[in-house]
């Protein structure tokens, strides 16, 4: 933007109005144009301020969070970026809330997070879902995480010839939360291990795992250290801690560990591609999905240099082209696709 994002906050805590407009103090391209106690407060100040970004709570008198973002998502498509608590049912909604729309989802500044941590990500977050395409909700549309009976499926008999020495990596940010779950729901229960990193915070990850634990035919969880990577099974890296892959025996496990940030983010997609090089090489599969920043170029310029296949989510489906545009950037995307033909062309990539 040639001018400052205009973000109004939207939260029924004067507490949390006050840190959140105190953490964007100072920032050269962020402006805070106005504070809203509720839904209905924020329907008029949207009209009369014209914000590009909005920071919604969840759970507010009146009207909740959700209900808000759905009406607006409808009537008034904008950037979003969700403030919730860390409780395991505000998480929930929180990634619901990502299903309708939202751009990014954020923890208030309580229990493991404290004022500091969110300083550091907030005028990112802001930055990310400022450079968000925001793509009005379909009227009648089922809900994204709707069961599609994946977890009865589970038993089926192999009708699939797949390669179980490949490993597969995802990678992802911005508008990742929803673009991995179109990929994996569309993946039958024997595809081979699949490691994610996406960039979310800690506490979100646990719930962004069962979520999808209960649409996809695959198990999903939240990966702990040691964890053994197997055919059926999609480990995703929990927030704020990185994540490795290495050999152990024939197959290979996960290793969950803190350290600095990279590419400013935590976990980082570059590690965690970068480990699945080294310990995979040509038997990997890289995937890159959409994102802000360039998290993950590098690590899938590895995985190519391997000698192994790896694919981009294309610029038009992306909500934000920034870390395949970079992976492009560097020859390291063997195949850019749209995201609706991802899964197809892994399927083909580990076929036997």
């Amino acid at each position: 933007m040639n001018r400052k994002i205009k973000v109004l906050i939207v939260d029924d805590s004067a507490l949390v109005r006050r840190i959140l407009s105190e953490c964007l103090e100072g920032e050269p391209d962020i402006e805070v144009v106005g504070t809203a106690t509720d839904p209905y407060v924020a329907r008029d100040m949207i009209l009369k301020l014209s914000p590009d970004v909005l920071t919604l709570d969840i759970e507010m008198p009146r009207m909740d969070g959700l209900t808000f973002l759905r009406k607006l998502m409808r009537y008034k498509p904008m950037p979003v970026l969700v403030i919730s608590s860390l409780a395991q049912a505000s998480c929930e909604v929180a990634l619901r809330a990502l299903e309708e729309g939202a751009a990014e989802a954020l923890g208030k500044p309580a229990g493991p997070y404290s004022v500091g941590d969110l300083k550091k990500t907030l005028a990112d977050k802001i930055r990310s879902a400022a450079a968000a395409k925001v793509r009005p909700r379909v009227i009648g549309a089922q809900p994204a995480s709707t069961p599609t009976g994946a977890l009865a499926n589970r038993s089926e008999p192999k009708t699939l010839h797949l390669r179980d020495s490949a490993v597969v990596a995802i990678g992802a940010s911005t508008g990742g939360t929803e673009a991995i779950r179109k990929v994996l729901e569309e993946l039958p229960a024997n595809f081979p291990g699949t490691v994610v990193a996406q960039h979310i915070p800690a506490g979100f990850s646990k719930a962004f795992s069962d979520r999808l634990n209960q649409i996809c035919r695959m198990e999903v969880k939240e990966a702990q250290d040691g964890d053994e990577l197997r055919t059926g099974r999609v480990l995703v890296a929990p927030g704020n801690f990185h994540m490795l892959l290495r050999r152990a025996g024939a197959g290979y496990k996960v290793v969950v560990k803190d350290g600095p940030r990279v590419c400013y983010q935590r976990p980082s997609v570059d590690v965690l591609f970068g480990s699945v090089a080294e310990e995979a090489a040509a038997n990997a599969v890289g995937v890159i999905l959409t994102g802000m920043g360039g998290d993950g170029a590098m690590g899938l310029a590895r995985i190519r240099q391997c000698g192994a296949p790896t694919i981009a989510q294309d610029e038009e489906s992306c909500v934000v082209f920034g870390m395949p545009r970079e992976a492009i950037r560097l020859g390291a995307a063997q195949q850019v696709l749209p995201l609706q033909r991802i899964a197809s062309a892994m399927l083909h990539l580990v076929g036997a």
